[in-house]
């Protein structure tokens, strides 16, 4: 964004160029409009095309705030030429309220580059056959937010195995297999004072959550996803101290029923706080939960209730074996053919 005192960049809105569109002057019929002076007019028609009731979120400034997403090389035309545009027509629009940069991502050391051959694009990972949730999973959690930073396949890899595997594969697909093997996929009846446990567990899931909120509403999705992933690790670790096994399902039941129950509720809010990142995941979790979409909520609530039957237990994610980072990272090197 500007500052108070910096100056606005002089910025050309024509190109001699032969193709684009032409400008609707007199003496300029030679040129065209700079692609950036008349691209985030765009947004607009889009919306207009998508929905007759555009005006609902394009003329409505009282109500709709404008959120934009976009690399730092991009601001100018985003912070001074779109609202300038607007502003000029003398209509009352819906201007920019929020803008949301990122610095640059790098490669390996290097930089991206499509014409040598550098560096991974879409149709490289769609190649690779990983998860579209690991890719979305790993590039958010890098997501240079404040600095540039690196793209690694070894940091890649680790991530995967590590993170999504150790810690939210495992937590939703060991309770959910618990579930059912031992309750024939049925929530049992339960009381939470036969979890003493529970109630440390719901204010440490109440804090990390309104830290998530935070962080997404101020747009801090790097931190919104470390903090996702806090929520998920609090759930392994509140099945570890209360030794989620067939010896509590055996000897305790009543405290069995107590840790499964809180368990799957919270694997039904982790659902919805991954969905801004691994959509693809959170809809697997649903269907292994029966369960439809959560919104987001303030508080951490017990909604999945005694009698409900979960669904086909499926893994949401699987080891990627580390011989494929070498084999990547020749690959996608600059020797792929163009």
């Amino acid at each position: 964004m500007l500052h108070q005192n910096q100056e606005i960049p002089n910025i050309c809105i024509t190109r001699d160029l032969k193709w684009g569109t032409p400008v609707p002057l007199e003496g300029f019929t030679d040129k065209v409009l700079y692609v950036w002076f008349d691209a985030p007019i765009g947004y607009i028609s889009i919306t207009a095309n998508y929905t007759d009731d555009w005006e609902a979120w394009w003329k409505n400034p009282e109500q709709v705030q404008l959120y934009q997403f976009m690399g730092k090389d991009n601001v100018p035309f985003h912070t001074v030429v779109f609202p300038s545009s607007e502003i000029g027509t003398g209509d009352n629009w819906t201007l920019l309220h929020h803008l949301n940069t990122t610095e640059y991502l790098q490669y390996e050391g290097g930089k991206f580059s499509k014409s040598r051959g550098v560096g991974v694009f879409g149709n490289n990972a769609k190649e690779t056959g990983v998860s579209p949730s690991v890719w979305r999973y790993y590039l958010a959690s890098i997501r240079p937010e404040s600095q540039d930073s690196q793209f690694s396949w070894l940091e890649f890899v680790t991530k995967n195995n590590s993170e999504l595997l150790a810690n939210l594969g495992n937590f939703v697909n060991r309770l959910a297999k618990f579930v059912a093997s031992k309750y024939n996929g049925v929530i049992p009846k339960f009381d939470v004072k036969n979890c003493p446990a529970y109630p440390k567990l719901q204010e440490d899931i109440n804090a990390l959550l309104k830290t998530y909120i935070e962080d997404m509403e101020t747009v801090h999705l790097r931190k919104g996803l470390e903090t996702a992933m806090l929520i998920s690790a609090r759930g392994n670790q509140f099945l570890q101290e209360n030794k989620l096994d067939n010896s509590l399902y055996q000897d305790l039941p009543d405290k069995s029923d107590a840790v499964v129950a809180i368990g799957i509720n919270l694997i039904y809010l982790i659902s919805s706080i991954f969905h801004p990142f691994i959509p693809e995941t959170s809809k697997q979790i649903e269907s292994i939960l029966n369960a439809p979409s959560l919104k987001i909520p303030d508080e951490f609530d017990l909604v999945v209730k005694p009698g409900h039957c979960i669904g086909k237990v499926t893994y949401l994610f699987k080891r990627i074996d580390e011989k494929n980072v070498e084999e990547w990272r020749s690959k996608y090197g600059g020797q792929q053919k163009k």
